[in-house]
């Protein structure tokens, strides 16, 4: 068990032996809560990038989810 500070500013620095037995390298972001006795518990936040779409790209993944014959159809009127 490890002993640390509380900084002026609310930081705490993790010990480097702790952060090598979970694997965890800097700049990993944490997820911070509080338990029901008061404890404080962080744990490795999963990141995943989202893309955002254009209308133009939702116009075709819409006309891709259209059956084959509504698109026969829709081109024959184009």
């Amino acid at each position: 068990m490890d002993l640390v500070k509380l900084g002026r500013s609310g930081q705490v620095s993790i010990p480097r032996t702790v952060l090598r037995r979970l694997g965890i390298e800097g700049e990993t972001q944490l997820i911070v809560d509080v338990t029901e006795d008061g404890g404080i518990l962080l744990r490795p936040a999963g990141i995943y990038p989202i893309e955002i779409y254009s209308d133009e790209r939702v116009a075709e993944f819409l006309d891709e989810d259209t059956p084959l014959a509504d698109k026969k159809r829709r081109r024959r009127k184009a």
